[in-house]
């Protein structure tokens, strides 16, 4: 369940279509297996669906994205990231939260100070990002791919699955947009008020406003 005054965007959904896809996601984890092999995992497993059904896919994950694309979760992810996190970071964190699976995802939705208890992020505390391996990145951009993949295959059409996202009157998300209150992520003091857990496991460089960082974004 969503928070109060939280919606998904398209409004109703089908709970079995949400369970659907939170079911595939879940499942590409097991084995486990590295982001890549996830990928193609799900890439083979929807290929081997109706084409219809892709594009239920596509807009689960769209919906998804719609309830976490805060300056609320963006703050959090700033901490992690090194005071570093573009419009294509963020944009491309929320879909690797998406991939944790329905039960973090709906942690950190409610508390996105709740990342700190990720063993995927608490394991990057304390190491600098050049460090970070490939893999470990909290990005997984080529999600957001799986879908169009998986359609061209079932229908031989290159950037076919744009169009029938928009024949059922729909526009896939492209960029952040957040619709909650902005709030200024250079006052160091705000961030570890708003995230206490996460500061204490990616210490701030400072106190005071423009202390942060001053590549910060948003």
């Amino acid at each position: 369940m969503l928070p109060d005054g939280v919606s998904y965007r398209a409004g109703s959904i089908r709970a079995v279509e949400m369970d659907e896809f939170w079911a595939l996601v879940e499942a590409s984890a097991d084995g486990p297996r590295t982001p890549d092999e996830r990928l193609a995992w799900l890439t083979d497993r929807l290929a081997g669906q109706p084409a219809a059904e892709v594009v239920d896919f596509a807009l689960r994950l769209d919906e998804l994205r719609g309830p976490v694309d805060t300056w609320r979760l963006w703050g959090a992810a700033l901490l992690i990231f090194d005071g570093f996190c573009s419009d294509d970071s963020f944009f491309y964190f929320q879909t690797w939260l998406i991939g944790r699976g329905r039960a973090a995802y709906h942690r950190v939705l409610a508390d996105p100070d709740a990342l700190a208890n990720l063993p995927e992020v608490r394991r990057l505390a304390g190491r600098p990002m050049r460090d970070w391996a490939e893999d470990e990145l909290p990005d997984w951009e080529c999600l957001d791919y799986v879908a169009d993949e998986a359609y061209e295959r079932i229908t031989g059409e290159e950037e076919g699955l744009d169009d029938a996202v928009e024949a059922r009157g729909r526009e896939l998300r492209c960029s952040p947009e957040p619709a909650d209150e902005a709030w200024d992520v250079r006052e160091s003091a705000e961030l570890a008020h708003r995230y206490p857990r996460l500061a204490a496991l990616f210490p701030l460089p400072g106190r005071g406003r423009g202390a942060v960082w001053e590549t910060a974004t948003p």
